[in-house]
């Protein structure tokens, strides 16, 4: 209902379905990871019944916006709500560049006995424990010691191969395309707010394509990973590390191309966002640029040191 300077939207089921379909999605992925019977069958069904009712929700909130139902305080609402959520999910990608840095400077040096604890590793090595002996401080960690079945041991690593196979290395030409979407993505708003939707139009379709793009090259790199360098999630901690966090932000490149091409669609087919009122699209454009410094940040710490 509506009335004064206030807009009080009716119960809705969407958060509850929202919330259900991030739980099976969570434990779809987890099950995934772990081969657990019907894993992959429940992150479907998670992932499929997440982008359902996030479809409903927003259309939801277009017609109520279009409706002329915002308030102002609305309005500045969905501006914290974007942020926060942006928040969240750099708090998010910091707990796993926290744990490569935890691994990198603490738990391999000290496996290799240097440091205090290290010492402390030494000493129960000379009391006659088999415990990793020979293991040395590297990065990638390519081999580990007590392995078994259960791991892959890669025999070549996704680091920077040297300037001659520079022009080949995908994650280079990813970070080249990706940096690329962020301009055009802005080319795009600086198109909408001096009112000229063909102008829009184009550069985020360029924007759209570039991420697809992206995706692609991210696919072809992890099969180049799995097909020919032997480096897969189980290759101790390196496989890990790296898969995690290239996966989870590709996941969120993912995302964000959903939230683009929506934004596209509704521009060319219903002349959705004036110069003036256009917070859908400017919402998904702080997520694309918070998706590229991400990648910038993970171009650097997992490829390069």
């Amino acid at each position: 209902m509506s009335g004064g300077n206030y807009y009080i939207p009716d119960s809705s089921r969407y958060p509850i379905f929202a919330a259900s379909s991030l739980f099976l999605l969570v434990m779809g992925a987890g099950g995934t990871i772990n081969g657990t019977d019907n894993g992959s069958t429940i992150l479907y069904i998670g992932f499929v019944s997440m982008l359902t009712t996030l479809f409903f929700w927003f259309r939801t909130v277009v017609k109520e916006h279009l409706a002329g139902l915002d308030s102002a305080q609305l309005k500045k609402s969905y501006v914290f709500g974007m942020a926060w959520f942006i928040f969240s999910e750099v708090m998010f990608f910091a707990a796993f560049f926290g744990a490569l840095f935890y691994v990198r400077n603490f738990a391999v040096p000290w496996l290799a006995g240097e440091g205090e604890k290290g010492l402390a590793i030494e000493f129960v090595r000379d009391m006659g424990v088999d415990f990793w002996n020979g293991f040395q401080n590297t990065w990638p960690v390519l081999t580990t010691p007590d392995q078994g079945a259960a791991y892959t041991t890669p025999h070549k690593s996704m680091s920077f191969p040297g300037w001659s196979h520079l022009v080949e290395w995908l994650p280079l030409w990813n970070t080249i395309i990706l940096l690329s979407s962020s301009v055009t993505v802005h080319f795009a708003h600086l198109g909408l707010k001096s009112g000229s939707r063909k102008k829009f139009n184009v550069w985020l379709g360029f924007t759209v394509g570039l991420a697809i793009i992206f995706l692609g090259l991210q696919a072809a790199e992890y099969y180049e990973a799995y097909a020919h360098y032997g480096l897969k999630l189980n290759s101790g901690i390196y496989g890990s590390t790296f898969f995690m966090l290239t996966g989870f932000h590709g996941f969120h490149v993912f995302l964000g191309c959903i939230m683009l091409s929506t934004m596209l669609a509704r521009s060319v087919f219903f002349n959705h966002f004036e110069a003036h009122d256009h917070f859908g699209f400017e919402a998904a454009s702080w997520y694309w640029h918070f998706v590229d410094v991400v990648w910038v940040m993970l171009f650097f710490f997992v490829y390069i040191i």
